[in-house]
């Protein structure tokens, strides 16, 4: 599992155990894709989003240093593609990931279940989109 370590860790330590954990899943997974959701932050926290920045930077070069594609996707265009609405509520996009994978609960934590909707998303999108464009982000 990719852990970036606690907030009382240097912010170095943290960004290098998920550059790490995140070159660890694509030598051992070699996928040929990494889809991502596309950064978003309320002017009222502007330090989560330059956090949340440095975590996508490592993220992204892992993936460009493995050859690894990778494709971005706005939060209002997940919660469109799983729920039928791209204003969907946090809990109608986890019900929504139960549904589609037909699990007996919603995923646990809620991180999981954002990144199993970002998984769907892009999965929906090679279905339905064959013209879709690699976004570099």
């Amino acid at each position: 599992m990719i852990q970036g370590g606690t907030s009382k860790d240097p912010l170095e330590e943290r960004l290098l155990n998920i550059y790490q954990g995140v070159g660890e899943v694509i030598r051992e997974w070699c996928p040929d894709c990494l889809a991502l959701e596309e950064l978003y932050s309320h002017y009222e926290h502007p330090v989560t989003a330059i956090l949340m920045g440095h975590a996508r930077g490592v993220i992204c070069l892992a993936a460009a240093q493995n050859q690894v594609a990778v494709y971005n996707y706005p939060s209002t265009r997940i919660k469109l593609l799983l729920t039928g609405s791209g204003k969907a509520a946090k809990g109608q996009v986890q019900r929504a990931v139960k549904e589609w994978l037909k699990l007996k609960s919603p995923p646990q934590p809620d991180d999981v279940a954002d990144a199993l909707a970002v998984a769907l998303c892009h999965s929906l999108v090679g279905m339905t989109d064959h013209a879709r464009t690699r976004v570099k982000g």
